[in-house]
């Protein structure tokens, strides 16, 4: 059975530029769509948090312009189903990463304020990617690689393919202005080959090697029906 390590922002906030807490964590869609998949295919799913805190769902990902009705209902029910594995993760720090076949990171704005600075969680992507091992991180959690900055010989994701939350769609959100980076522009800044959708919010995954990345909320679907094919 493949065992999949789900690795979830402990976040409720994430700090603005002028020092203001910003409402947030995870995004509804962007865990509970891979998680059904993930176990309707059969596979086994942890899901951890730094100091195995409770996650906080960002209430806008329950909003009405999060997605069409249909979606939004079935993820409704479907997080208020996970409530009692959300309620108790594991602790990030007791994970052994080389017990799962994939470790994945879903996103909100949660990961820019946590996981972005997480030794835990930068060791674990470091280790992942020397032995070759498949990680996907979806919108804005690959703010996590952002953790491996310092590692020896540089991040192992520089000169990587990957896509991630876009400088268009964070404006579109209204809260680039407000940030005090931006998802792509640090990619970049680390030697990410970043790449997106020819148009904003549109499903866009990227695969180069054992790393795989998603767009956006929208590429929920199409980034983990991708892994089950890749990894069954």
């Amino acid at each position: 059975m493949i065992k999949v390590l789900m690795v979830v922002s402990a976040a409720d906030h994430w700090t603005l530029n002028d020092g203001t807490h910003h409402p947030t964590g995870f995004w509804a869609e962007e865990l509970v769509t891979p998680y059904s998949i993930f176990t309707d295919a059969g596979w086994n799913v942890d899901v951890a948090t730094p100091g195995g805190i409770a996650p906080t769902v960002d209430q806008a990902s329950l909003d009405e312009g999060a997605g069409d009705a249909d979606t939004l209902q079935e993820v409704k029910a479907k997080l208020e189903e996970l409530q009692p594995v959300l309620a108790k993760p594991l602790s990030l720090d007791n994970v052994k990463a080389a017990d799962y076949d994939l470790v994945f990171y879903p996103g909100g704005h949660g990961p820019m304020e946590d996981l972005a600075v997480n030794e835990v969680s930068g060791r674990i992507l470091i280790e992942r990617m020397a032995n070759n091992a498949p990680v996907a991180l979806l919108c804005h959690a690959p703010a996590a690689v952002l953790a491996t900055e310092n590692a020896p010989g540089g991040s192992p994701f520089a000169g990587r393919s990957m896509t991630g939350f876009s400088n268009d769609e964070e404006r579109a959100a209204g809260l680039a202005d407000k940030a005090l980076w931006l998802l792509e522009d640090r990619l970049v800044d680390l030697g990410v080959q970043y790449d997106k959708a020819p148009e904003p919010w549109a499903s866009y995954v990227t695969v180069d090697g054992n790393l795989y990345t998603g767009q956006n909320p929208s590429s929920s679907r199409e980034l983990a029906e991708r892994l089950v094919k890749d990894l069954v």
